[in-house]
């Protein structure tokens, strides 16, 4: 997919996803502090910059769909390989009842 395509796929959403919430160019703009014509080039798959859309994002409550964004710790294989072999592998021997009646003197 160009870039073109992808913007324009970007602004269409919005475009859907805005007149989904009843919502106006206006107040969508004005609520997220940009002009109506940047959200209309927005829409229309223009080129704008990346705050302007996280803004837009925001008022629209779609902030969630950035979190595919999000770097998650992962393990490498050698340390994973680690962990396992420090776990236990078997259960401790069962103490004695008498070594249990002894510590225990209740």
């Amino acid at each position: 997919m160009s870039d073109k395509a992808l913007t324009e796929t970007i602004g269409h959403f919005i475009k859907s996803q805005r007149l989904l919430q009843n919502k106006s160019q206006d107040q969508v703009a004005t609520d997220a502090g940009i002009s109506r014509s940047t959200l209309s080039l927005l829409e229309k798959g223009e080129t704008i910059r990346i705050d302007s859309l996280i803004r837009v994002l925001r008022v629209l409550n779609l902030l969630y769909i950035l979190d595919v964004f999000t770097v998650k710790d992962q393990i490498s294989p050698i340390e994973y390989a680690k962990l396992k072999k420090k776990q236990r592998k078997q259960a401790s021997p069962k103490q004695s009842n008498a070594n249990l009646s002894k510590e225990s003197e209740w």
